[in-house]
């Protein structure tokens, strides 16, 4: 029998009776502790740490959210841990889906950001609602056709004649043909995807109203074949411009066919599982930020396009690559800026929880390296009730300093000290204009 299990990060699973309604505690079957128990071992062995086993009966949850839903049918909703006043599972639904939109670039269809808000289910349903939006629209504007050239033997002749296959007929079959002929039909590479994460659709979604759209579409492309090899299909996905209104269907599609995944759930189960680690998530939205916010000039480098620079060198051998999330140069001027998901803390007593000793020597070494110890650096962390201002800069040296500062994921908007110097590189208006606002269309 399915179930549902709703927790936050860092919770506990166990096989024990809990608290009903808790989202850091959360009882699971025997066979869905097992499959999970297992699942942990997979990543462990492929350096990701999704899981601590706590004694025979109790795990606990690492930095990842989404879904993931086992074999004998138990559906996980991980959302981030967050809020702690009101509804946090609502709210925590609503960041999810506004986290994954900027990391995936997905457009997601909805009248208005406050349709968004009021969509309360899990993030798979909803997940599978823009798709089935997405279908009905594609559906409705048509289906792309193609010529596919087909070899076959016939008692007529239609097209070509193989000529060379013709003279190879065996004796009493001289009366049959071989043809090759061009069909126009929909089986093409898009068209099995969108089929194949259809049928997922259909089988996994729990919605009524996701259901019935589901099944009416089944009916309209019945004729289409279902995808027999994913990662070939996707390959050949289209570009061109007559193929432009399949463009926004497409990351929809990679998500449902555990195509884009930040990190997939391997193995032989293939349910209707989305897991993304958080800091990434968290990394991809600042960046989203940034790049609104930033004025005419300003250059946002990103940790994958970064200049190259290493803490040391063996001969002419680079050792040790330093990348840092963002660089941000303006006129010959140049910030460092790191982005953690952690829960920071006002007050001496309580800084050391979040502000770790060595993301401080990480930070030290982009300052040598990038800025010639030179500077402004900045951890970014969400801001939180204890963490609410930015925290006093920390001192290099005369040269170089370090600042602690609040995002606000509500809000939308970096809280910057009036004294850094990086504020000269903010639009005059920074944080007005939500960054969901930007990314859903209205």
């Amino acid at each position: 029998m399915s179930a549902s299990v709703v927790v936050r990060e860092y919770a506990c699973l166990t096989t024990a009776p809990v608290a009903p309604d808790d989202l850091d505690y959360a009882q699971v079957s025997e066979s869905a502790f097992d499959w999970l128990c297992e699942l942990s071992a997979r990543f462990n062995s492929n350096g990701a740490k999704l899981l601590q086993v706590q004694g025979r009966r109790s795990l606990k949850w690492d930095s990842y959210v989404g879904v993931l839903e086992t074999p004998c049918g138990t559906r996980l909703e991980i959302v981030p841990k967050h809020h702690e006043e009101g509804d946090c599972l609502q709210k925590g639904r609503q960041l999810l889906r506004k986290l994954i939109q900027r990391a995936l670039d997905l457009k997601a269809r909805e009248a208005s950001v406050a349709g968004l808000e009021l969509f309360e289910a899990p993030l798979s349903e909803w997940v599978m609602a823009q798709f089935l939006a997405e279908l009905d629209l594609l559906v409705k504007r048509g289906v792309r056709f193609d010529y596919q050239r087909v070899e076959e033997e016939q008692r007529f002749l239609r097209g070509q004649l193989n000529v060379v296959a013709q003279m190879r007929q065996r004796p009493g079959k001289q009366h049959y043909f071989q043809i090759r002929h061009d069909v126009f039909q929909p089986n093409r590479a898009e068209n099995r995807l969108l089929k194949s994460a259809l049928e997922q659709v259909a089988k996994s979604t729990r919605d009524a109203n996701n259901w019935r759209l589901a099944a009416e579409l089944r009916a309209m492309l019945s004729d289409l074949p279902a995808s027999r090899q994913i990662d070939l299909d996707f390959r050949a996905w289209s570009t061109d411009r007559l193929m432009a209104h399949y463009q926004a269907i497409k990351p929809w599609c990679e998500l449902i066919l555990n195509q884009q995944m930040p990190l997939a759930v391997s193995g032989e189960w293939r349910g209707m599982s989305m897991l993304f680690p958080m800091e990434k998530l968290f990394e991809r939205y600042v960046e989203g930020w940034l790049r609104n916010c930033l004025v005419p000039g300003a250059e946002l480098i990103t940790q994958g396009k970064g200049g190259g620079e290493s803490l040391c060198k063996q001969g002419s051998k680079p050792v040790f690559k330093l990348k840092p999330d963002f660089l941000v140069d303006n006129d010959g001027r140049r910030w460092v800026l790191d982005a953690k998901w952690k829960r920071a803390a006002q007050g001496a007593e309580k800084k050391k929880e979040a502000l770790r000793e060595a993301d401080f020597y990480q930070l030290f070494a982009y300052g040598h390296k990038y800025l010639d110890g030179k500077g402004e650096l900045a951890l970014i962390y969400p801001r939180t009730r204890q963490f609410d201002q930015p925290l006093p800069p920390f001192d290099y040296s005369p040269d170089l300093r370090l600042w602690a500062l609040p995002f606000d994921l509500d809000a939308d908007r970096l809280l910057i000290d009036d004294e850094m110097q990086f504020t000269d590189c903010m639009r005059a208006a920074m944080g007005t204009a939500p960054l969901d606002q930007a990314v859903i269309p209205g």
